[in-house]
């Protein structure tokens, strides 16, 4: 039946072709032929060489290498050792335990229940583990880019035939719901890779670089070098792919990737590290090229005080942040700083309600409002802003927050789960009860979720914000769309409001005219823009993340990302063989007193002037002089 639709479909539209005038024909033609070359044939062709290598090398499985443990491969998680029952639960999460120093406590946020523990490194750890890495760099620098795309195919495959264990142990470990880990840990590294693996060769190649007439007879370009090691400090809110994000850009790019996650989420990493460290081994390469660094504040100064360690990678509060910087500066060590956002999501008096709205939930809500770039701000216009907040204030209300995994004391199905950390939920009250004290209406939430025995915010819509709030300035970091009134529905009030800010990281503007919306957004100072839609930059892995202000400088991802690994090399060679660079003998050592300046005031101007006279004239004074 479908098939019968169809060719009558295609019957039809010939019939219609068939009666245009031949013009139309032909340039009809014309257009299907440039889209099949354009979006077919020359993809294909540029890409065939990746192509036969996918098809004719075969990825082996690491399912037998990486073993998983009961607390991550079951709902259900850790057990009294000798018992059936679960173990107890504390009241609250202390990750420090003053009788087990060495040891980081790890607990699930959304139960509080105890499910295993870590080691505290210290400095002389993390000496040794840094050391492993740069002795392990050397071989690995060698490698082939086929090399290093096998490897990353490798994680990939394991990743998809894993799904739901890493969903899983995120959400055990993070406190997310399943789909939060699906979209925001799993299928953002797997564009990752398929990303590097497709066009990281060729961001890497040699950039070639125009020479001027002076230097026609030499060839100019760049080259792009593995730094050595790249010390990464790697935030909690997705401890999957914040962990694997700087290792699959590190290896692919010939260095050593040493991360130290975050103490709150350092449960899983063992896991995740044994994924990346079985890929390399089935290759036969040293795994110690990969590290990962457990602990509190002291192992990230180490990692970043260490010698072995050529550049930092950190996301984290612009607090902390500029603790890295000072850090990296005593030995000049560069660094990419990733510090968070309060980004903005405007609503333009001329949009459909019922279409914004599922971007205002996502973009605050996602991953239980824990993202760099979710919104923080939501400017909406003021002739909307009524009938925005009654149609999305019960969609608020009727979300389901609860424990994200089925078997661990509730029903798994619930849209927003835990925060990782208890310490945010005092900071966003804090914020809200500021806002509320300064005249700022609460409709929903405002308050921790008493009725479960986690980490549990609710969720919550207040409204009024202003520029003398704190919540307007600084980051919130869970549950709370901040709605801030657009008056008078103008544009030019509307960028005033979103540049007064400190950070500057993503932003988005929605407008029924796309043209309005660019214009608008043009004039936001931010790393990232998209109009009519959020958080698609980061599935665009070629370009480069990152924001200004107090949201920190470098970019990870793209090309920009992706070289940032390494460094970069100025190559200079000669074009022709036998043709080299002498120094004329006029302003060779000893310069000759009465022929050198001469002759060098004639080479500026015949090279230099805009003057076809003086070029000659240029021209007879180096024959003169030299």
């Amino acid at each position: 039946m479908a098939a019968a639709v169809l060719i009558e479909a295609a019957t039809s539209s010939l019939g219609t072709i068939a009666t245009l005038p031949p013009l139309a024909q032909a340039l009809l033609a014309l257009s299907t032929l440039h889209f099949i070359y354009t979006f077919i044939l020359s993809p294909l062709r540029a890409n065939l060489p990746l192509l036969l290598e996918f098809t004719l090398t075969s990825v082996p499985s690491i399912d037998h290498a990486v073993p998983m443990t009961s607390a991550e491969s079951s709902d259900d998680g850790i057990q009294n050792q000798n018992q059936t029952s679960p173990a107890p639960k504390p009241s609250s999460i202390h990750i420090k335990d003053p009788s087990s120093p060495n040891l980081i406590q790890c607990y699930d946020p959304a139960t509080l229940q105890h499910i295993g523990t870590v080691p505290a490194m210290t400095a002389p750890d993390v000496h040794k583990l840094c050391q492993a890495a740069s002795h392990a760099q050397k071989s690995w620098s060698r490698t082939s880019f086929a090399q290093r795309r096998l490897v990353l195919r490798t994680i990939q495959k394991y990743i998809l035939a894993h799904q739901e264990d890493i969903c899983r142990v995120c959400a055990r470990d993070s406190g997310k719901p399943k789909v939060d880990a699906l979209l925001g840990e799993v299928m953002t590294t797997c564009e990752k890779i398929r990303c590097i693996n497709v066009n990281g060769e060729g961001w890497l190649e040699p950039s070639y670089r125009p020479v001027g007439p002076m230097m026609v007879h030499k060839t100019a370009y760049v080259e792009y070098v593995p730094y050595g090691v790249l010390g990464v400090i790697a935030p909690w809110n997705y401890p999957f792919h914040n962990m694997l994000n700087h290792v699959i850009s590190g290896l692919f790019s010939g260095n050593a990737v040493v991360s130290k996650v975050s103490e709150h989420t350092a449960w899983s990493s063992t896991y995740f590290t044994k994924i990346v460290r079985a890929a390399l081994e089935i290759h036969g390469h040293d795994s110690n090229v990969v590290q990962t660094l457990t602990g509190f504040g002291e192992c990230g100064a180490a990692l970043v005080n260490c010698d072995y360690v050529d550049k930092i990678i950190f996301t984290g509060s612009p607090g902390v942040g500029k603790l890295v910087m000072e850090g990296c500066s005593k030995s000049l060590k560069p660094c990419i700083l990733e510090l968070g956002g309060k980004d903005p999501m405007v609503f333009c008096d001329d949009v459909k309600i019922e279409d914004v709205v599922p971007w205002a939930m996502r973009g605050c809500f996602q991953n239980c409002g824990q993202n760099c770039c979710g919104v923080e701000r939501l400017f909406v216009y003021e002739s909307i802003q009524s009938k925005f907040i009654n149609t999305i204030l019960p969609k608020v209300q009727n979300l389901r927050q609860g424990i994200p995994l089925a078997t661990c004391g509730g029903d798994g199905d619930v849209d927003c789960g835990a925060m990782v950390m208890d310490g945010q939920i005092e900071i966003i009250q804090r914020l809200i009860d500021d806002a509320v004290s300064k005249g700022a209406k609460l409709h929903c939430g405002g308050k921790r979720n008493t009725k479960l025995n986690g980490q549990f915010y609710e969720p919550t819509v207040i409204s009024g914000i202003t520029s003398e709030m704190k919540i307007s300035q600084e980051e919130v970091f869970g549950p709370v769309m901040c709605i801030v009134t657009v008056p008078d529905d103008c544009d030019e009030e509307c960028i005033k409001l979103v540049n007064n800010c400190n950070f500057g990281l993503g932003s988005s503007v929605y407008s029924a005219s796309q043209e309005r919306g660019m214009k608008i957004g043009n004039a936001f100072r931010s790393g990232m823009f998209t109009v009519n839609d959020f958080g698609v930059n980061y599935l665009i892995q070629s370009l480069p993340f990152g924001g200004v202000k107090e949201s920190g400088f470098g970019r990870f991802a793209g090309p920009e990302g992706l070289r940032a690994c390494c460094l970069e090399r100025s190559i200079v060679k000669d074009r022709i063989w036998g043709v080299r660079t002498t120094i004329p003998g006029a302003i060779n050592y000893p310069i000759e007193a009465k022929k050198g300046l001469p002759f060098g005031m004639s080479l500026v101007k015949m090279f230099y002037s805009e003057s076809l006279w003086e070029k000659l004239m240029g021209i007879f004074g180096l024959i003169k002089h030299g």
